[in-house]
């Protein structure tokens, strides 16, 4: 089974079992944000949570099999028309710069893993309209010099 059909196995299974992401990670002992993206086919899993993840929503080994599978991170390179995507892709584009710049002043000259990393979505709720958090936790990985 490849990725892209283990992806619409399990979303189709979520939806008919009417589970959110954070429902499942919970009961999983997960994080929602890695689980959603394994199964999204963005992330492989070792293979006990990929047992975990098939065997949780009642599907065979070639689902885990195919969340062990190392992915091929490839996604459009046009601007997306998903307005929550778009914005998150205009938050790059303008604040880039800056957060290359405020890093790399409190750092040093390197990146931020997007491998050794976490991230966390929280609301926060507000009179005003409610508020999204997203919280990024990556190890800095400075340049080496030879």
């Amino acid at each position: 089974m490849d990725k892209l059909t283990m992806t619409e196995t399990i979303v189709g299974v979520k939806l008919a079992k009417d589970l959110s992401w954070e429902s499942m990670a919970s009961d999983l002992g997960m994080s929602p944000v890695w689980l959603t993206s394994a199964c999204l086919g963005m992330n492989s899993a070792p293979p006990d949570k990929a047992a975990a993840i098939a065997e949780y929503l009642g599907l065979g080994p070639d689902v885990a099999k195919a969340l062990e599978a190392f992915p091929t991170k490839v996604w459009e390179q046009a601007v997306p028309t998903d307005p929550l995507i778009y914005r998150l892709y205009e938050i790059v584009g303008v604040y880039g710069d800056t957060l290359k710049e405020v890093i790399q002043e409190k750092f040093g000259d390197g990146i931020m893993s997007a491998i050794d990393f976490s991230m966390e979505v929280d609301k926060i709720e507000d009179p005003k309209g409610d508020r999204v958090l997203l919280t990024m936790n990556g190890k800095f990985l400075p340049y080496k010099s030879w």
